[in-house]
């Protein structure tokens, strides 16, 4: 049957894929999976569940603040926000040994207004406020990952796996085929869950990278784009333990490999289906000159959203394969905003600075609200990069730290994604940072222990 659109569709398709038991589940501030599992009988009486608010919004060492901004958006009482299920996602978990399906919930708080700072919620949010000026948005992702073999102490530095030749990459195997094929059973496997879950994966090609790989998406609706990129993560990671291996999206796992990114597509179309980056002519249309200045001008201030973590600025550095300022130009993987190659109907432009680390849901929050200020305040672009983006300046914040002060000064992105939202983003992010600053690293011993 086609995806369940209410209760009563969602009963049916459990009793079709005889189900009996129902991962209840909600996208964290990090995109990890939290909730429940239920038998089906009582997923059924409920119809929902309960769980703490701050389920939604942890570090991704599981820790909320002490005090602070934080608890003047959840209450320090921590009290229940009610869970709903969206009947559209569910799918069956096809590497559960018994009937499961999991579904993903939206989160409300008790006098029935979505909870803000929920991930899901945001890109709702910004969704609603194209689809207020006629506006639908497409996106369409491209999410690259490492493969490494099983590493259980994380004082050991990644590697990558053996594949069917008994050996390991030991170079750089962009685009090729004997590379991918090396993985085959794992590859299968993969396909074969997607297929299971309905997931509209399309291109897979090896990446840079050794052991890197990068999965394609066709294009479509942001929030269903969004739980596609969650449910494909989830996917991935339990069929390459199944394979004796990890899969990994950090934005920087292996030192003097490139980092690994998720680029995102966008454009436009109004209600009559035509795309509003392209004239009648077939020329390029001052909306999409507007989405472009918006990208310009808000991506580097929202970059904490992108790039959450203090790995994922060891990926945005010069000449590693991935964007230091937010330049644009038709067909030039150099620059952060890409214009590729496409006839009018399918004009776009490509945001090429997220990380694969990056929660998709916030992602897509933040790359259609930038394109969205900028069409609202018709923000003109700068001159379109023609030659190598690598060489000009840095433009985008070089830390977290800092990327968390840019985003606290730039009032427009929080009128946009809720002020709430921003809020319990960089109190957490704030949290993480100050958490890691208490590690030190292995270059400071290298390097300073008997030298300073």
């Amino acid at each position: 049957m086609n995806a369940p659109r209410n209760f009563n569709d969602l009963e049916l398709w459990l009793n079709q894929n005889h189900v009996t038991e129902v991962e209840c589940l909600v996208p964290d501030l990090t995109g990890v999976a939290r909730g429940k599992i239920l038998p089906r009988a009582k997923f059924t009486d409920d119809r929902g569940m309960r769980l703490p608010q701050s389920t939604v919004c942890m570090s991704v060492t599981g820790n909320v603040p002490p005090s602070g901004p934080y608890f003047d958006v959840v209450e320090p009482t921590d009290r229940d926000m009610q869970l709903r299920p969206d009947p559209a996602t569910v799918r069956i978990v096809p590497w559960a040994s018994d009937p499961t399906a999991q579904v993903l919930h939206d989160c409300f708080m008790h006098d029935g207004t979505m909870v803000p700072f929920a991930p899901r919620t945001v890109l709702r949010r910004v969704c609603d406020l194209y689809a207020k000026e006629g506006w639908t948005p497409v996106v369409a992702p491209e999410l690259e990952f490492y493969l490494t073999a099983r590493n259980t102490d994380p004082n050991t530095l990644l590697r990558a796996p053996v594949g069917r030749s008994g050996r390991a990459e030991t170079s750089r195997q962009a685009y090729s085929i004997d590379a991918v094929n090396e993985f085959d059973p794992l590859f299968e496997e993969i396909y074969d869950y997607c297929d299971k879950m309905e997931l509209n994966v399309d291109t897979l090609i090896h990446e840079i990278g050794a052991g890197q790989m990068e999965i394609n998406f066709f294009h479509g609706d942001p929030l269903r784009l969004a739980d596609e990129v969650f449910f494909f993560k989830r996917t991935v990671r339990e069929a390459a333990m199944r394979h004796d291996m990890y899969a990994t999206f950090m934005a920087k796992p292996v030192a003097g490999e490139p980092g690994s990114a998720m680029h995102i597509h966008q454009s436009i179309v109004d209600q009559d289906g035509q795309n509003l980056f392209s004239k009648p002519d077939g020329s390029a249309s001052e909306t999409f000159a507007h989405a472009i200045g918006g990208l310009q001008r808000y991506v580097p201030a929202a970059m904490a959203l992108v790039a959450p973590y203090v790995n994922s600025y060891r990926r945005l550095t010069r000449h590693t394969a991935a964007p230091i300022n937010i330049e644009w130009g038709h067909d030039n993987r150099t620059v952060g905003i890409r214009s590729p190659i496409a006839p009018p109907q399918a004009r776009r432009v490509e945001n090429r600075v997220i990380g694969a680390d990056a929660n998709p849901y916030v992602a897509m929050s933040m790359t259609l609200a930038c394109a969205y200020l900028g069409m609202k305040n018709k923000i003109q672009p700068k001159p379109e990069m023609k030659g190598d983006a690598y060489l000009s300046p840095y433009a985008l914040p070089r830390s977290l730290g800092e990327a968390l002060d840019w985003l606290r000064r730039e009032s427009e992105l929080h009128d946009v994604l809720g002020k709430e939202f921003i809020t319990i983003y960089t109190e957490i992010k704030e949290l993480e940072f100050e958490e890691f600053m208490k590690v030190i690293s292995p270059w400071e011993r290298e390097h300073l222990l008997l030298h300073v």
